[in-house]
């Protein structure tokens, strides 16, 4: 498996000191290359199911194994260096840094990974999702949905094992929707990497053969 969780919980803190159970999970698998869906209702713990599966967070209990390591054994240097080399992120709000280019901002994310700079992938990545004339461009400079575009860019960068992508066309606009979907599917089918999308977008979730809806497997979700 590339990815593997097991007995994975996670709680958040309440005001009250109480404790708010946010995932319980038994088991959860993704295969070398395979590329799936996940749907549920706003608040099931999708977007912290991410969190845990990059070391982001970690689990309260439980096991994390991505690839040959399990990470929740690392140090939080090492899950950093970790998911900068082995996991591709596209997040909701970008994460772009506003002081660089479209193209410098991609870069940087090869960069954090610790290996060469590719500038040529950097502008391909960039062209397939619309942008071969606006990498000089700042993310102030970009629209919300070009910014995403960017962050999807850069998430497929370093060639990851893994690519998680959290509301990848949330704010792209529907012309571009397509696109970036496409992108997503064909370099992780080119190069091998498991693909994990989260999304509300039934146009996009009916493209996969996979989709699992979180609220089926998570204990900690009232019926």
């Amino acid at each position: 498996m590339m990815l593997e969780l097991t007995d994975v919980k996670k709680s958040f803190a309440e005001p009250d000191g109480g404790e708010l159970p946010i995932l319980d999970i038994d088991r959860f698998s993704l295969g070398p290359g395979e590329q799936m869906v996940l749907v549920g209702r706003s608040g099931c713990g999708k977007s912290t199911l991410l969190h845990v599966i990059s070391g982001i967070s970690r689990p309260d209990s439980g096991h994390v194994r991505v690839g040959e390591w399990d990470i929740t054994l690392f140090t939080e240097p090492e899950c950093d260096r970790f998911r900068a080399e082995q996991i591709g992120y596209v997040f909701q709000n970008f994460n772009l840094l506003p002081g660089f280019s479209a193209l410098e901002n991609v870069l940087l994310g090869m960069r954090f990974a610790g290996g060469r700079t590719d500038r040529s992938r950097a502008k391909h990545l960039l062209d397939r999702v619309g942008l071969g004339h606006r990498m000089s461009h700042k993310p102030t400079q970009l629209s919300v949905g070009e910014q995403q575009r960017v962050s999807v860019a850069r998430a497929l960068a370093n060639r990851p094992r893994l690519l998680l992508a959290d509301e990848p066309t949330a704010n792209v606009d529907s012309g571009h929707q397509q696109q970036v979907i496409d992108l997503l599917r064909d370099t992780c089918r080119e190069e091998n990497v498991a693909l994990l999308i989260v999304t509300h977008t039934p146009e996009v979730a009916e493209q996969f053969e996979r989709i699992d809806n979180l609220e089926d497997f998570n204990r900690a979700v009232v019926k």
